[in-house]
Parts: C-alpha cells; structure tokens; sequence
C-alpha cells in the first residue's frame, strides 16, 4: 500500500492510499482522484518521507524517544482568537466538521432551494433547515427580498453514502 500526501490546486492537503505509483498514475489521468474538500481534479503529489513499519517480532530493537531528565516545562495555552496559531489542518478538518454538521441537520431540497427558501420566509411552509442548489441569480434575488443564505460548497465524498 503506497500512503501518498496530495494537495489540490486550491492548496488542501489530503492524503491518498494506492496499491502502487501505477494505480495512482491511472485513477489520476482518469480523474478519479479528487480533493475530499473542494472536489477539484488538480492534484499534485507532495513531498513526503517513506512510512516504515519495524516490527520487534523479529529480533530488531524497538527505537523509543529519549525521555528528559529535566521535568517538562509547562506552556501556556494560546489565546483562541490567535489566528497565527491555526494550521490549515485545523481549517480544513473545521470546515468538514461544520459541513457535517450542516449535512445532518437540513435537509436536500435539491434544485427547489430558492422556491422553499420564499416558502418559509413568507410563512407558507414550516420553517426547516435547507440545503440545496441555488443559481448566483437566484441567490441574489433572495438576499434582495431579504431572505439570508449562505453558498456552502459541499465535496461529493460527503453527499453520498461514508464507507
């Protein structure tokens, strides 16, 4: 199994298992890698050190990481408005949570987003969280008639069934 590290062109990093440099080779000129993110189909291979896996079963001397003998320095915690501290790591795994979250609690209306959007804004459906497709027209018209939405890109990988 080759663990490969991927950016998309949209510079999110997310990490790829393959059978080989091959099926990697192949699945990507099919288009068949794509950023769990953004979805985007521009992936480039990143920089990354081997995986080794050292099994102590067959005699080889486990390697641990030298403890101090000087008791740890305790650190203070960062403020949490500290934006410098924020790895984009942190952003992305965030940002899918919070589309998670959107996910498992609306429901998908599909291409009628707009038509339910009004629906509830005037009082003629229960209100509900929403999901959907909404054309940039179509968004504007809402914000104009002073119904609030937010475009939310969701990635493929999360619209259908998690294996």
């Amino acid at each position: 199994m080759k663990v490969l590290n991927l950016q998309c062109a949209h510079q999110h990093d997310f990490e790829g298992w393959f059978g080989s440099e091959d099926d990697f080779q192949s699945q990507l000129v099919r288009g068949l890698v794509e950023c769990p993110l953004c979805g985007d189909r521009q992936i480039t291979k990143q920089l990354s050190a081997p995986r080794l896996n050292l099994s102590t079963s067959r005699g080889e001397r486990e390697v641990s990481t030298p403890t101090p003998s000087t008791p740890a320095q305790a650190v203070a915690p960062t403020p949490a408005n500290d934006v410098t501290s924020v790895s984009p790591a942190q952003v992305q795994a965030a940002w899918l949570q919070a589309v998670q979250q959107v996910m498992a609690n609306t429901e998908d209306v599909g291409q009628r987003f707009a038509e339910e959007a009004r629906k509830m804004h005037y009082g003629e459906s229960e209100e509900r969280g929403i999901r959907g497709q909404a054309t940039p027209e179509q968004t504007r018209d809402l914000l104009e008639e002073g119904i609030s939405v937010m475009p939310l890109p969701i990635p493929d990988a999360l619209k259908g069934p998690v294996q």
